[in-house]
């Protein structure tokens, strides 16, 4: 019996002709990282000197045998200086990727910057991120942009001691230094970041930790050359509550204490609550909704962040079973044309089927994504 449903799976020819496709856009950008370029090339002007990054129509693909995964898809927002933006959204909704955009720690060939910019202001020059070759990126990687990662026991060498680890970094960026000057450096972060023992911990070697410790240990790494913009990949997700607490306490003390910037992504609305100042919502690749912390949490537009802030266990909850949003993210590798959560929303409308909406803005600060707020064409006839 023949089946007449157009099938869902490629066939062998068809994944020859991606892959050869593909391999040629991923050889082009794979020349551009790695090549020679001047310094010209990567330099910039920032659209707003009260900001130290602005990612501008940010679009990162992923090259696979089954199509290019959008995994971000025109991304833009702005971090200002001393302030903290929270990422928010639902796993796999392109906040980690976002952020190893920045960092430029995509996994090549397959992963790859396809187009934007990131202009980050670094102390004396402003960068475009994204069009700087890989031999440049040491310039501001690990000294003036440091990274948290979520999960500190697989970011840790096993078989070094903390107290190599720590001092690599100094070693790296600052290779006139002697041994005590980089020991005494990786001595006071870990005294900065709270740990009792930094001697003992220093001489340690990562397994002999509790996990408080080792995320203590990934802060201090991160604080080792000042950087002006910290980027927190969730990092308190592998903690149990009251760790989180100190974590992001010492987090919330160390942006003052180093007048700097944080990125902070996680899909917690509680932690975003206490420690952003701004916030982003992200969806399938896109942001949806971005704004104030007071503006998300107290006048939430976008019917996702709402389905966000409702699936958040409360005590006023009279219910006994938990909200969720129904459905299904678009498979990323064929994504629609109209809105993405188009197929998820209860306040869906006939403008939903049409071209995706643009970003809308409600207030100076700000801004949602969504064709409930677009304004009505005028009728002439």
């Amino acid at each position: 019996m023949k089946n007449n449903k157009k099938s869902s799976y490629l066939s062998g020819r068809e994944i020859r002709a991606i892959a050869k496709q593909n391999k040629k856009i991923m050889m082009s950008l794979e020349a551009k990282k790695h090549r020679r370029a001047k310094e010209e090339e990567f330099l910039c002007e920032m659209k707003d000197p009260n900001n130290i990054l602005e990612i501008d129509d940010l679009h990162t693909y992923f090259f696979t045998d089954q199509g290019v995964v959008k995994a971000v898809n025109g991304v833009s927002f702005n971090i200002p200086k001393n302030k903290t933006v929270g990422i928010v959204g639902e796993s796999g909704c392109g906040k980690s990727v976002t952020s190893m955009s920045v960092m430029r720690l995509l996994q090549g060939p397959t992963g790859q910057i396809y187009s934007g910019a990131i202009r980050f202001a670094a102390e004396d020059k402003t960068y475009d991120i994204a069009q700087m070759p890989m031999s440049e990126i040491h310039r501001i990687r690990g000294k003036e942009i440091a990274m948290i990662f979520q999960e500190p026991m697989t970011s840790l060498n096993p078989i070094f001691t903390i107290g190599d680890q720590l001092d690599e970094v100094t070693y790296i960026h600052n290779p006139e230094a002697t041994a005590e000057q980089a020991q005494a450096r990786s001595l006071e972060m870990l005294k900065l970041v709270g740990i009792a023992a930094p001697e003992r911990v220093y001489n340690s070697y990562p397994h002999e930790l509790s996990g408080g410790m080792r995320q203590r240990v990934m802060i201090s790494m991160a604080l080792v050359c000042n950087p002006r913009l910290i980027i927190a990949d969730e990092p308190t997700t592998a903690l149990d509550v009251t760790i989180q607490a100190q974590i992001l306490d010492l987090l919330r003390d160390l942006k003052d204490k180093i007048n700097g910037s944080i990125m902070l992504i996680t899909h917690d609305l509680g932690v975003i609550a206490e420690m952003a100042d701004f916030v982003v919502v992200m969806y399938a690749g896109k942001v949806i909704e971005m704004g104030t912390v007071q503006e998300i949490f107290k006048n939430p537009m976008h019917p996702y962040t709402i389905g966000l802030q409702k699936s958040k266990p409360t005590m006023q909850s009279d219910s006994d079973v938990l909200f969720n949003i129904p459905g299904n993210v678009p498979n990323p590798v064929n994504m629609p044309t109209h809105c993405y959560f188009k197929e998820r929303c209860d306040r869906c409308c006939d403008k939903c089927g049409g071209d995706y909406p643009d970003m809308i803005r409600v207030s100076p600060t700000h801004y949602v994504s969504c064709h409930l707020y677009t304004k009505e064409e005028p009728n002439n006839g």
